[in-house]
């Protein structure tokens, strides 16, 4: 049976997959920064396209999975916070505003190649002033686009959401039924 390749270094995405299948973490080396498209949406796709075919090359005969996750409010892209200031700008943007996580994703096996996006729809409470700079104290919006994770603390600023849970973490469940109609097998967990 194929190995099944992360190509990604999020500690999220490899729990997900993780819970399902024994895996193997192999980060790409695509700068994520140079591709851009008028839609994130085909962004994130593109660059899921990128990471995996960075490493489909390096490990041919395996099964390769990329994933890339974009926050957007009003069709502008929320990225990665380079610190605690542009978190803070970010969450009272979304405060008491629904946006959009849209995670593109990208599948490698042999010749077949599956793409796609799923979008899911988040809207924050109102977030109080002492609220966002508790959040920012706990240091969790590093590395999350849009600056929170709704895993963990960051589940007190969301009211509801609208989709796949999973995809907000990082890796929507789509991507463990492609690779089940892929052949791959679930791990046993007893």
């Amino acid at each position: 049976m194929k190995k099944i390749i992360l190509a990604s270094s999020s500690p999220r995405r490899r729990e997900i997959l993780s819970r399902f299948f024994d895996i193997i973490v192999h980060p790409s080396n695509v700068n994520e920064d140079k591709i851009k498209e008028k839609d994130p949406t085909e962004t994130a796709i593109k660059i899921a396209k990128a990471k995996a075919f960075d490493l489909a090359v390096k490990f041919p005969t395996d099964t390769i999975i990329a994933a890339d996750t974009i926050v957007t409010l009003n069709g502008k892209i929320l990225g990665k916070p380079k610190d605690s200031e542009e978190a803070r700008k970010m969450l009272k943007q979304l405060s008491g505003k629904t946006h959009e996580v849209v995670t593109g994703y990208c599948i490698i096996s042999g010749d077949k190649i599956i793409e796609g996006a799923e979008i899911t729809k988040v809207k924050f409470r109102e977030l109080s002033d002492d609220l966002i700079e508790w959040y920012i104290s706990t240091q969790e919006w590093r590395d999350k686009a849009g600056g929170y994770g709704i895993q963990g603390f960051g589940a007190i600023l969301v009211e509801h959401i609208e989709g796949d849970y999973y995809n907000v973490v990082g890796l929507p469940i789509i991507v463990i039924i492609k690779l089940i109609e892929l052949g791959h097998k679930l791990k046993r967990i007893f």
